[in-house]
């Protein structure tokens, strides 16, 4: 065999290894095994036994989840075609509504956290079409999947613990804990570990219940604006301080903005997408 042909053979066998690898980078034969050891592990981090049971009862790899993880597209929309698609006729009726709605919990929300309604609303329409949609996939097995594959391990296994933590504050039952593939959930899409930082209990229930209770959804989300800088009364265009808190919210410039010109067409100011979009 021909040193060139040597080569060849082992750059195919480098693309056909590097293909697995993209795949997923641990075999899925292990993940029980895997599991194992995170229940021993999430029970010396002070998680009840019963909680880590229930939350990792009857969890598997999921394959698909790696295979979306793997698939994402870079974001390539502009803003106005962004927010010309999500920023429709019907999120705004929809959101004019629901503020009258909602106007006295918003209110006392931003009392408390400084945050206006409008904003929250915008969010609330474009996380989820105010809760209509917000995806199906369970949560536990989804983080599950993703810290057991080594591309972001860490940080999905900081996911899973939380998510289990969840379980055992008694918010959400396991079965109940579905939403996005990559472990989003919530009518306006919390990952575990901010779902553990910041929601709470505004409607006095009991739980910070992110799935079902507007009230807890609502507050739950000014509480994380305003841990991230949100301030009282001031404006939100790009540029200010509030957007830069919004960009925490979702790093998207895109996204940002168009949170920023959804509310403001919610709260009446006579704005234009030229206006939001520099």
């Amino acid at each position: 065999m021909s040193a060139m042909m040597r080569l060849s053979m082992l750059a195919a066998g480098l693309v056909v290894a590097g293909q697995a690898f993209a795949a997923t980078c641990r075999d899925p034969a292990g993940f029980e095994k895997w599991l194992g050891d995170i229940r021993q592990e999430a029970i010396q981090q002070g998680i009840s036994a019963g909680a880590v049971d229930a939350g990792l009862a009857g969890v598997t790899f999921d394959q698909n989840v790696i295979r979306k993880d793997r698939g994402q597209g870079v974001f390539k929309q502009s803003f106005e075609q962004f927010a010309g698609r999500m920023v429709s006729s019907y999120r705004l009726k929809m959101g004019s509504a629901l503020l009258r709605k909602h106007a006295g919990t918003l209110a006392r929300i931003e009392q408390q956290f400084g945050v206006p309604g409008p904003i929250l609303v915008a969010i609330w329409g474009l996380e989820s079409d105010f809760g209509a949609v917000k995806g199906n996939m369970a949560t536990i097995r989804s983080v599950a999947t993703l810290a057991y594959d080594c591309r972001r391990s860490d940080m999905f296994q900081a996911h899973l613990f939380d998510a289990l933590r969840i379980v055992e504050r008694g918010d959400l039952r396991p079965a109940e804990m579905r939403g996005a593939w990559a472990g989003e959930m919530g009518q306006t899409q919390f990952m575990p570990s901010s779902y553990v930082k910041y929601a709470i209990d505004f409607d006095g229930d009991g739980r910070a219940d992110l799935l079902h209770s507007p009230a807890d959804v609502l507050a739950s989300t000014a509480n994380y604006l305003k841990s991230h800088g949100w301030v009282r009364g001031a404006d939100w265009s790009p540029g200010s301080p509030n957007f830069e808190a919004l960009r925490q919210w979702n790093k998207s410039q895109v996204y940002s903005q168009t949170v920023a010109y959804f509310a403001s067409k919610l709260a009446n100011r006579d704005v234009s997408a030229e206006d939001v979009g520099q």
